[in-house]
């Protein structure tokens, strides 16, 4: 009996979610927290794809910048988004000893990677109609 393409899709998916799952609970058990969950959290607000992309397509940017870019984000939760994207690793603050004072920000190699797979999936979304809003 023939394995259909279907079928080998569903056992590739489930041999990669077994070791997912392993991983996972190994994770959680060294270090206290799950590391999917937690990068999820850190993608799934209203706005850290949207500063994520702007900063991986300009480069760097000043925050008035990426206000600009990022409409209808307020001053305060683009400073929120900014400061765990930072915290994270995924975004570099550069401030600049000047007057006015200059800050810049960038990606980094985890942040560069992170807007690729995002893209990757946003890419996903719209081939497959994903989103009937």
């Amino acid at each position: 009996m023939a394995v259909t393409n279907i079928e080998n899709q569903k056992l590739r998916l489930k041999k990669d979610l077994e070791e997912f799952f392993i991983r996972s609970i190994k994770t959680r058990k060294e270090k206290g927290f799950c590391i999917t969950k937690d990068v999820m959290s850190i993608l799934i607000d209203k706005w850290s794809l949207l500063v994520l992309f702007n900063l991986a397509y300009f480069d760097t940017m000043r925050f008035g910048e990426l206000k600009d870019k990022v409409k209808d984000v307020s001053s305060r939760m683009l400073s929120v988004t900014l400061k765990k994207l930072e915290e994270h690793d995924l975004v570099v603050r550069k401030s600049y000893n000047e007057v006015p004072p200059k800050v810049e920000y960038s990606l980094t190699l985890l942040g560069i990677e992170l807007a690729e797979k995002s893209l990757e999936l946003n890419a996903w979304f719209f081939k497959n109609s994903f989103l009937k809003i």
